[in-house]
């Protein structure tokens, strides 16, 4: 399974004319191509930072997308006001406990680590790193996914709301940086984002 991430920093004013257009016109045209599994929109309305995250089956049907989902990458980063850059990933893990709801937020945070360590860091992350993510409170699921030719990482973890977000968040800072230090990883940067649209058929890989 592979990911292409379109991060964008967004003007906050246009935030919700970005939101619709991607569930509007988006969502409906990434359907109807081969291979598509899903899509996620991550907003934060403080920074602007918006990440729209499309998930593949195979990395051909990522690679044949990418001619035809460049327009609508483009549209997007008008309606939002700003400029998109792009990130494609492996998907390591994936573990849903329940379905998220309205009000789920995510807790993201992007590392960096040695390329000859990837497979171990996707073994940790289903071994270790799971089910101490399962522990805290409102979780919902949690990815993870890397890039081979750059070491980058991405983990993901929905909760059921930001209060539930909020609760954890001392917990969640220190099983961060403790899991990482364990790695022999860095810690590239952290944030936090509203769930505004979430339509992934992603199967079970923990």
């Amino acid at each position: 399974m592979y990911a292409r991430s379109t991060t964008i920093q967004a003007q906050p004013s246009s935030i919700d004319e970005g939101i619709a257009y991607v569930r509007d016109e988006v969502m409906p045209a990434l359907k109807a191509m081969d291979g598509y599994v899903g899509l996620s929109l991550l907003v934060d309305r403080e920074s602007g930072r918006c990440i729209a995250t499309s998930a593949w089956e195979t990395e051909d049907a990522m690679r044949v997308s990418t001619e035809r989902t460049s327009p609508l990458r483009d549209q997007a980063s008008v309606r939002f006001g700003g400029k998109a850059t792009v990130d494609q990933w492996e998907i390591g893990a994936m573990h849903r406990e329940h379905r998220s709801g309205d009000g789920a937020c995510v807790r993201t945070t992007w590392i960096k680590m040695p390329r000859d360590q990837i497979d171990r860091s996707i073994d940790f992350y289903r071994t270790d790193v799971l089910p101490s993510l399962e522990n805290l409170d409102g979780f919902c699921s949690a990815s993870f996914m890397v890039n081979r030719e750059t070491g980058r990482g991405v983990s993901s973890a929905t909760f059921d709301s930001r209060e539930a977000m909020a609760r954890n968040e001392e917990n969640a800072r220190e099983l961060r940086n403790a899991r990482t230090r364990e790695l022999g990883a860095d810690i590239l940067d952290v944030g936090e984002f509203d769930l505004s649209l979430a339509q992934l058929r992603l199967p079970e890989m923990a």
